[in-house]
Order: structure tokens, then sequence, then C-alpha cells
């Protein structure tokens, strides 16, 4: 039976999970009630119905505050060994092992002191020290608590990951775009593990903020509206993907990347049933009119793992409003057009995109915020656009 529910039945503190307190009514499951505050960083965690934690910035779900405490620290400081998380988590502003006081205060009020003292279910040997100062100014004395021996199977727990609950549905964009047979779903980095021959070269990997890893940018990005533009319409002549180099300057003062020129690639990456491998540059999920950019720098693995993956980062970016259109993107977008033209995926401009729109209308509307105020230009986009007309 369970401890607190027959006389005479003694729990340890070992004993007394987040379990234990969720069906005792001590905590309740609710989104962001968990936060561990650590060296000037903050973390929110959900808590879950089955005593699970999933930490908000990735997803990652943990078997118990000490997993993810320690899994938080480290990230902060890399030489942090122990997590103490029944001291370090919170719920609601207070810190779990206050709850777990209440439980036995309530449930085994008679329990010997000496069971009270061992540490709780995954907790370590001894405070450190930025805990012991936390304390210290709280106005209580910390106490080291002896720790028992962690059984095999507590030992062999692994943090865990989970991935997104909803995989794709079928492609019901508009007309004129080509569906995708095998629905894709973007898989989380830290489900990837090291490094595997066997793993798909096509697998699309969710993009992680720096502020997930408790990180800054370790550098600052500048794009130009010109390069924007150029790449933005090159994004919408076709179906299939398209590549191309981007060219700027980088200034090490600043650690500052501007990139000031785009050079599109007018080649073909293979036919039409390869290039449905990769994400179409119709993104169907957007329902605006305007593209989504978004840049990513694959960050290296840390030098002591150098087997795996590298994190894809999401790059925050300034953007520089040019003047006017340049010679050389003008040519490029005419480049483009002749180079597509009559081509089998090549977007029919004259069909609908949505109800009232036309394929060019959409195309005007993305580019608008990146054509420079200058109207100087204006007449030759216009022609740029009768010539998509008709390639089309």
């Amino acid at each position: 039976k369970a401890a607190g529910g027959s006389r005479g039945a003694v729990l340890t503190r070992r004993g007394i999970t987040l379990r234990v307190l969720l069906r005792d009514g001590l905590l309740e499951p609710a989104r962001g009630v968990l936060s561990i505050y650590y060296l000037g960083k903050k973390f929110v965690g959900d808590l879950g119905a089955d005593g699970t934690i999933t930490w908000q910035e990735t997803g990652q779900v943990f078997n118990s505050p000490s997993a993810w405490a320690t899994h938080c620290k480290r990230l902060v400081n890399p030489a942090k060994k122990s997590g103490c998380g029944w001291a370090s988590v919170r719920y609601k502003g207070q810190k779990l092992d206050q709850y777990k006081a209440a439980w036995l205060r309530k449930h085994q009020p008679n329990a010997p002191p000496a069971e009270e003292s061992l540490a709780s279910e995954g907790e370590e040997e001894e405070m450190p020290e930025e805990e012991e100062e936390e304390a210290t100014r709280e106005g209580r004395a910390p106490v080291p608590e002896p720790v028992a021996a962690k059984k095999p199977e507590e030992r062999s727990k692994k943090q865990q990951c989970k991935s997104l609950a909803e995989p794709a549905g079928m492609d019901h964009g508009p007309p004129g775009k080509r569906l995708e047979s095998k629905p894709r779903v973007p898989v989380r980095y830290c489900t990837l593990g090291t490094r595997d021959s066997a793993r798909n070269p096509q697998t699309l990997v969710e993009v992680m903020s720096f502020a997930a890893i408790n990180k800054f940018q370790p550098f600052n990005v500048a794009i130009s509206s010109n390069v924007l533009l150029l790449l933005d319409f090159h994004s919408h002549l076709t179906r299939s993907e398209v590549v191309g180099y981007l060219g700027g300057r980088w200034d090490t003062n600043t650690q500052l990347l501007t990139v000031l020129r785009a050079f599109p690639c007018r080649t073909r990456l293979g036919d039409a049933e390869a290039a449905g491998a990769v994400e179409e540059p119709y993104y169907h999920g957007n329902p605006g009119v305007e593209s989504k950019i978004a840049p990513f720098w694959v960050m290296p693995p840390p030098e002591q793992r150098p087997n795996d993956y590298g994190i894809p980062m999401d790059v925050e970016v300034a953007y520089i409003q040019d003047g006017f259109l340049t010679n050389d993107v003008l040519q490029e977008m005419t480049l483009l057009v002749e180079f597509y033209k009559g081509a089998p995926d090549l977007v029919k401009f004259q069909e609908l995109w949505s109800q009232d729109q036309t394929y060019l209308d959409k195309l005007k509307g993305s580019l608008a915020s990146r054509t420079p105020k200058d109207q100087s230009f204006t007449h030759i986009l216009e022609q740029i656009y009768s010539l998509l007309k008709l390639s089309s």
C-alpha cells in the first residue's frame, strides 16, 4: 500500500518523488510552474501529470528535478557535477524540498529523523557552493544530507527528448504547387545522437535559439535589402529547390558579417523527383504574402565530443535598406527568368495563389518590403514581371 496510507509504513525522503507529491495533492500538473535560477539564468519547465518535467525552451523531458537541474546548470557551467534538483527547482516560486518537508509533516509526523535526512531520488551527496551561498542569503544554514545507494535502474535513467507530437498532414496548398508524397517532420537536435552513417542526410532538424542553450550569438550579421530581394525572387520562380552563394565583408573588430551580394546558381540539382526530397520554396505553412527568410548557422560540436552533429542555430540578423536597385541585381533577375523559361517546374504566375491573388501578385507582395523607395527602377521591375508572365 502507498506510504502514508497504512499504519507503520514509512517512506524515506528518497522515495518521495514528484509523483507522490502530485498524487497527494501538494503539486498540480501545469505549464510553466517549475523554474530554476542559476548564475543569472532562468529556466522554465512544465510539470506533467506523470511526474516528468518538460523544459519549455527545447521540449526535452526529464524524469526528476535533479536530472533537469544538472542539465541546465551544465549549460551555464560545464564543470558542474551535480544539480541538487530538489533544493534548486522551484514550484510556483517555492523550492521543491519545502513541499517534500510539508508532505513528511502531514503524512509521517513521527518518522525517525534519520529517515527524513535521507537524500531524495536522484539527489547528489553534497550541496554545491552556489546553493550554499544562496541558502546563507536566505537565512538558513544548509545541512548536507547523506545519500542512499542508487539502484541500478536509477543509475541507468537517461534524459529523454520529446519530438514533435503531430506529424505533418497532407499538403493542401493552392493550385499549381506540387504535392509532397511523404510528409516530412523536422526532428529535434537532441534526438540525433552521435554521427551515424545510416542516417538520412536529408533529415530536417529544427533550429535552436542561443537562449535555449544559455549562450549568446558569437557574431553579428547584417544583410542588405537587395540581397534579400534577389534570393526571394529566385525562390518564387520554381517549385524545385534553389541554391546560390552569398558574399560580403567580415569585420574582425566588431565581429560583424555584412552580406552585400547574392549569386543565384542557374543550374539544376536533379530531376523533379529528387528535388522533392528537399523543402519547397513555397512554404505552405506561411499564410502571408511575404516570404519568411530564416538564416541559421551550424555551430560545431564541442572539442570533447567531435562525433556529435553540429547544432543548427537560429541567427538574428539586422537588415540594411538599400537606397536603390543595383544593375547587377537587375541583371541577375533577368538571367534567372531566361534560365527557367519553359521549365516544367516553373511557377505559373497567371494562376491563382489564393482566392483573389495570382502567383505574380504574391511575388510582388513579397518583394514590396525589400524594394528600395527610389521609384526610378519601377519600370524595369515591371518589365521583368511581364517577362515572367510570358515565360510561364
